[in-house]
């Protein structure tokens, strides 16, 4: 969901802000940066921060704060040029749902009331519970903002830690995408009414290959759905479940994994045996959080044969969204092949 936020806000303390540096983050995503021409966009990632240049072109400013693998947004800690940033910014782009709250801080210190913020894991439709917001035109069918939509909601302190139950990793959903994208395009074309024909353009340009994912999903799950995959964590579990394929992995190892905690003897024991008795086809491993007892389980599965598909969290350097999701449907087609 998108919403603006009141100047009434408590401003985080400094001290709240680590001061490691000078810049954090640096020039947008795919070739966005801020220079101060047209509408400025934050993202928490350099994914979104790659989806907002194609939705924005030449009249936005792209900057994303985590813009390489070496940065952990479960875990980063926002600098002081970091809120210079977001105080700037007309437009902000988060994944929410526990992932990076290191946004959160960055906006309620800035108490900005014409500042829009994009939560994709509210616009997904994922959280259990709670439906998406989807298309902007089912919501501000008379072309204004909706009080709804941009009123403040009361946020409880905790309101944006990990949701029980839910796999935060939307950028992986290729139909979070799409509502995240349509949203952008519309809050793009209310900030900007000149440009609001192109953000449209752009939007179904891109979700016309946001089909051709869905199209490559398909054809995957035609021959291969109901084929077990293990993973290392649930990063691309939307997209392996796009595909048909089901996960078979002890939910206490992927989540001990997730979280940081130690796996047990017991657990480890029943995920490297998926390998030994042919419950899974592939290994999906999250190369951005690899230790001693993924590893065990990556060696597992070679030494069984069963092919290991890389995923990552961040965009890697040089590639879009679409491309990136496009390598990684090939990479699981080839594997199961």
């Amino acid at each position: 969901m998108s919403r603006r936020l009141p100047a009434l806000l408590l401003a985080v303390p400094a001290a709240a802000l680590v001061l490691s540096g000078c810049a954090s983050g640096g020039a947008g995503a795919s070739g966005g940066s801020s220079d101060g021409s047209g509408l400025t966009i934050v993202a928490s990632t350099n994914v979104y921060g790659d989806i907002a240049q194609t939705i924005g072109g030449d009249a936005v400013s792209v900057t994303s704060i985590i813009d390489s693998a070496a940065k952990d947004p479960h875990s980063y800690e926002a600098t002081a040029q970091d809120q210079l940033t977001i105080s700037t910014a007309d437009v902000v782009i988060e994944n929410g749902g526990g992932y990076d709250p290191f946004v959160d801080t960055l906006v309620d210190a800035a108490g900005s009331d014409d500042l829009v913020v994009l939560n994709a894991s509210e616009l997904s439709g994922l959280i259990p519970g709670e439906e998406g917001t989807g298309h902007a035109e089912d919501e501000h069918s008379d072309g204004e903002h909706s009080e709804e939509t941009h009123a403040e909601e009361d946020h409880a302190e905790g309101d944006h830690d990990h949701i029980e139950g839910f796999n935060e990793h939307v950028w992986y959903s290729v139909t979070a995408m799409d509502a995240l994208a349509h949203e952008l395009a519309h809050e793009l074309g209310e900030l900007d009414p000149d440009n609001a024909s192109t953000f449209e353009d752009n939007y179904e340009s891109f979700a016309a290959d946001l089909g051709d994912l869905t199209s490559a999903a398909d054809a995957i799950a035609a021959d291969h759905a109901g084929e077990g995959v293990a993973i290392t964590e649930p990063v691309p579990l939307y997209l392996l479940e796009s595909a048909g394929l089901v996960n078979e992995t002890p939910a206490a190892f992927s989540e001990a994994i997730e979280e940081g905690t130690d796996v047990s003897p017991a657990v480890l024991a029943d995920t490297l045996a998926l390998f030994d008795d042919g419950s899974v086809s592939l290994l999906a491993y999250n190369e951005q959080t690899a230790g001693s007892e993924t590893e065990r389980v990556r060696e597992a599965a070679e030494a069984a044969g069963v092919p290991v598909v890389d995923f990552t969290e961040t965009l890697p350097d040089g590639e879009s969204y679409i491309e990136w999701m496009t390598a990684n449907l090939t990479a699981i087609s080839d594997a199961l092949a």
